[in-house]
């Protein structure tokens, strides 16, 4: 385990758990913050043992986007320091949405701005009916510009358009309306419901498979119809020769039951 500052993280039963931890700063986002997220995921992105990740916070908010005291001090910086700084980000964000491991958010407070972006680039979200959702940027002139990629991606143009151009608010249960988060769970059994959806999908599924399917989600949205599916045909012969898929039918031909 390396020492961090600003969040910690663990591993049990094949679940890696990374706790964002400046619960006096609503979590927001600083440097040195998204600096030790970028550490952790790559630590439990390359760890064997772990076969899924929940990322989950401390205090009343999940994370309030940008530290809005080094954004201040940004102002100072030259393009070329805030280029820097904004591809520091833009790192952390690509790093979770290729991560070949999934990762669930687990979101028992205020999510806002890139606090927002964090956890709707995670391939799950779970939240609490309290937690508000928002892109609130616009609101001091500013733009959600790293976040708007993988939104536009995740909801499409026209939910997009409203969250990004308002900057308005909206509450879990809307969130999961616009397919902006997946379970909307009471507070007081988030943490057990989320473990359980982690631990759920280690015993059902290949994680082998999991991991195929997160990238070429990533990867193929990008590509040409034919060069999808030529890249789709080549991922589909790759995966029938994997051991996890001979292991798979052949428990299926004898009417077994499958624990991965």
């Amino acid at each position: 385990m390396i020492p961090m500052n600003y969040i910690h993280y663990s591993i049990d039963n094949h679940i890696g758990v990374i706790t964002l931890s400046r619960p006096e700063k609503r979590n927001a986002l600083s440097f040195e913050l998204v600096g030790e997220l970028k550490e952790a995921f790559a630590l439990l992105g390359d760890d064997p043992t772990v076969k899924v990740i929940i990322l989950k916070a401390e205090g009343e908010a999940f994370c309030a986007g940008a530290d809005l005291a080094y954004l201040q001090k940004l102002q100072e910086f030259s393009y070329e320091q805030n280029l820097a700084d904004s591809s520091h980000l833009k790192e952390l964000f690509l790093l979770m949405y290729t991560l070949k491991k999934v990762i669930i958010a687990q979101v028992q407070g205020h999510a806002l701005a890139g606090g927002c972006g964090l956890a709707a680039v995670c391939d799950f979200v779970f939240a609490a009916p309290e937690a508000k959702f928002g892109y609130t940027e616009v609101r001091i002139g500013f733009i959600p510009a790293v976040v708007m990629v993988f939104l536009l991606r995740k909801v499409g143009e026209s939910h997009a358009k409203r969250l990004l151009l308002s900057g308005e608010l909206i509450t879990a249960d809307e969130a999961k309306h616009l397919s902006l988060i997946h379970h909307v769970v009471p507070r007081e059994k988030l943490e057990a419901e989320t473990h359980e959806f982690a631990a759920n999908l280690i015993r059902t599924n290949s994680t082998h498979a999991m991991m195929m399917t997160k990238q070429m989600i990533a990867h193929v949205q990008s590509l040409a119809l034919s060069e999808a599916l030529t890249f789709a045909a080549e991922r589909n012969a790759e995966a029938r020769a994997s051991d996890d898929c001979k292991r798979g039918v052949d428990a299926f031909l004898r009417k077994e039951k499958i624990t991965w």
